[in-house]
């Protein structure tokens, strides 16, 4: 059974260029997403900066409302559309739906200490925190949540900025882990580290979801990446996005070993450091395509052929939970 249902989601901003910008233009950042996230499953958005991956995370805590499609939440009685969501219901909804973004400098206000930066979002909540916990009840659960991500009860009167960039990423985490949540959204967590803390923050949140499954609690990841390759280690499913739609949905180990759209084989390729994916042939470089070809990559795809350029690309589901949205895919 899921966790999250999306089902052809869909977003587009106005595009506001001053007195003189032309009226109803407009960008389709996020055009007909569907997947879903199963209990205590990780599952991967990757792609290039700018095919939609940050905004379909932000519509699913209601960050951005889509302009069609619908985000489903499984709860216990019974499934949600968050769409509907107000108020007191909508908090409650978002302290089961975590966000982590990817810049902790810029996420963690530097004039707070840390352990009011842990205990802030959970007291918006509106659950009358401070009055069930206490003041101490609520260092207590601050500091437990710093000790989970590999830091000290000692740092909760410390300020961010008295932090290297990978132990703010796990204030950040801890903070989201704080009022127990059953999915969180990790967006682009370890692209702005280290190759060596990468790994730490990647093991540290694999640890934090075996923990709460030997504790018979659910912990689901939306995981956002560039990398394919760093995807392929941490996530269970990958769906790869390009120009807003996914492209290529695939088990982690079935699309490393076997990708199929050319778009994920050049994603292959950059994570492998290989060459070009594609032979350099006479003819295969594409011509100039119309204003809106059918499939959005054929413009810089080498195989694209007339059929890529004029029909829209079928889905096709090559192997079992592996589907593929191109011509040449299959």
């Amino acid at each position: 059974m899921p966790l999250l249902t999306v089902k052809d989601l869909r977003k587009r901003f106005n595009l506001e260029a001053g007195f003189f910008a032309r009226f109803g233009s407009f960008v389709t950042a996020v055009d007909g997403v569907s997947f879903a996230v199963g209990k205590n499953e990780s599952y991967g958005l990757v792609g290039e900066s700018g095919c939609g991956k940050t905004t379909t995370a932000r519509m699913l805590v209601r960050m951005y409302d889509p302009d069609a499609g619908s985000v489903v939440f499984h709860r216990e009685d019974g499934p949600v559309d968050i769409g509907g969501l107000r108020g007191r219901e909508l908090r409650r909804y978002r302290q089961r739906v975590k966000y982590v973004f990817q810049d902790p400098a810029r996420s963690l206000n530097p004039r707070m200490s840390v352990h009011d930066v842990l205990v802030s979002g959970f007291l918006w909540s509106g659950e009358n925190a401070r009055l069930r916990l206490g003041k101490a009840g609520l260092r207590e659960k601050a500091a437990a949540a710093l000790e989970e991500v590999g830091l000290s009860a000692s740092d909760l009167d410390k300020r961010p900025s008295e932090f290297s960039g990978g132990q703010r990423q796990r204030i950040s985490i801890a903070r989201s882990l704080l009022p127990g949540p059953e999915l969180l959204i990790c967006d682009e967590v370890v692209s702005a580290l280290d190759v060596s803390v990468q790994s730490r923050i990647l093991n540290l949140l694999l640890d934090v979801r075996e923990k709460r499954v030997q504790e018979n609690r659910s912990m689901s990841y939306v995981f956002i990446a560039h990398d394919l390759k760093v995807a392929c280690h941490f996530c269970d499913r990958i769906g790869v996005m390009y120009s807003g739609r996914l492209v290529e949905e695939a088990p982690a180990a079935g699309l490393w070993s076997e990708c199929r759209h050319p778009y994920t084989r050049m994603l292959f390729s950059a994570a492998t450091g290989q060459g070009s994916p594609f032979p350099r042939q006479e003819g295969n470089r594409p011509g100039s395509p119309p204003e809106e070809p059918a499939c959005a990559f054929a413009p810089r795809c080498p195989l694209a052929t007339k059929a890529c350029r004029s029909e829209e690309p079928p889905v096709t589901e090559v192997a079992p939970g592996h589907t593929v949205r191109c011509h040449l895919g299959a």
